[in-house]
């Protein structure tokens, strides 16, 4: 069955760096459908079903589609189908992993991404400032909500073993210490103690000579070499904790937020972390810190650009992350900026 998208009505506002249309499916002038893409790891069915079945009906929607994940499926064959059945927005309901992966098949679609958070990161969910904890809230939002249009990271991975992906982030991508950090972690122990176990990953990961030579090309301004621990493509810039990563990133401003992060010697990830949590979290936050912050010179350890286009290639395979999940190892991507390609429900009025 061919989906069928009504043409939409739209009101321009100001969000973020630049206006962008946010979507008012109500006005169509025909019952709506949704498809829940849940991961059965992270929540419960029966929950699930209790909670859409209280506002599908309130808001005059059709009958719920629902399709479970595997390990098979992480939710982007499910995703096609749910679009082909007819779906207008589609709910992700699981972690960073699920939400990508619906995200990566709704890529310049008509159909929006609902999301009811239920990971350790949820970190899409977390940038757009929405509600972590409250299943009720999370599904009312994808019912009654609006679209909000956010821009896509698409990258081309070039693997260890020579073949190719084409993978879709909508937060960060990293290569190096980042990712591997990742790699690290204990899913066992991330059961039990959630963000905690990355501190775990952390300290492996630097027992090892994590340090790396990368040639780059950002916007097509010339090759250059940098040596670095990690480099992070950024949509966007919260990580959990409060931890803001990439103070600048705008999620729907059409270019990356990248950040390399070069430590010479084990001392110098204090300034890193400083810079991290202290600047970026505490000053950058009030008019006395940004005054404070004019005076204090800049670390070399730590290297923010930005760039709607990069190339990166490494003198050895590295551990390559998207969206806080490992991909393996790549000798090469190239990323680009998807502009304003993904809806995302968000409450109305936000």
């Amino acid at each position: 069955m061919t989906p069928s998208h009504p043409t939409d009505e739209t009101t321009e506002v100001p969000v973020g760096g630049r206006d962008e249309k946010v979507t008012d499916d109500s006005r169509s002038g025909r019952p709506q459908t949704a498809a829940v893409v849940y991961n059965p790891v992270k929540v419960s069915l029966a929950d699930l079903k209790k909670a859409v079945k209280k506002h599908q009906f309130s808001a005059g929607w059709n009958e719920t589609m629902f399709y479970e994940t595997s390990v098979e499926d992480p939710g982007g064959g499910i995703t096609a189908q749910a679009l082909a059945a007819g779906a207008d927005v589609v709910i992700a309901a699981g972690g960073d992993g699920t939400v990508r992966n619906v995200a990566e098949a709704l890529r310049g679609s008509t159909a929006a991404l609902g999301l009811v958070p239920a990971g350790t990161g949820n970190l899409l969910a977390r940038n757009l400032k929405l509600d972590l904890d409250h299943l009720d809230s999370a599904i009312e939002t994808a019912f009654r909500g609006v679209d909000r249009k956010i821009d896509l990271g698409v990258v081309d991975i070039e693997n260890e073993d020579g073949s190719r992906d084409r993978k879709t982030f909508v937060v960060m991508a990293g290569l190096g210490l980042d990712a591997k950090m990742l790699a690290n972690t204990n899913d066992k122990l991330k059961a039990r103690v959630g963000w905690l176990a990355y501190v775990d990953a952390i300290i492996r990961s630097l027992r090892d000579a994590n340090g790396m030579t990368i040639r780059y090309d950002l916007d097509g301004t010339g090759k250059k070499s940098m040596k670095t621990h990690t480099i992070i493509l950024g949509n966007c810039g919260l990580l959990p904790g409060n931890l803001m990563l990439l103070p600048d990133a705008a999620i729907d401003d059409g270019i990356f937020d990248i950040v390399a992060l070069r430590p010479e010697h084990r001392i110098d990830w204090i300034g890193i972390w400083l810079k991290i949590v202290w600047e970026n979290g505490v000053l950058r936050r009030s008019r006395t810190g940004r005054r404070i912050m004019r005076h204090t010179p800049e670390i070399k350890t730590v290297r923010y650009m930005k760039g709607s286009e990069i190339v990166v290639r490494l003198e050895s395979p590295q551990d390559f992350e998207l969206d806080g999940d490992s991909h393996g190892l790549a000798v090469a991507i190239k990323a680009w900026v998807d502009p304003l390609a993904l809806r995302v429900r968000v409450p109305a009025g936000s």
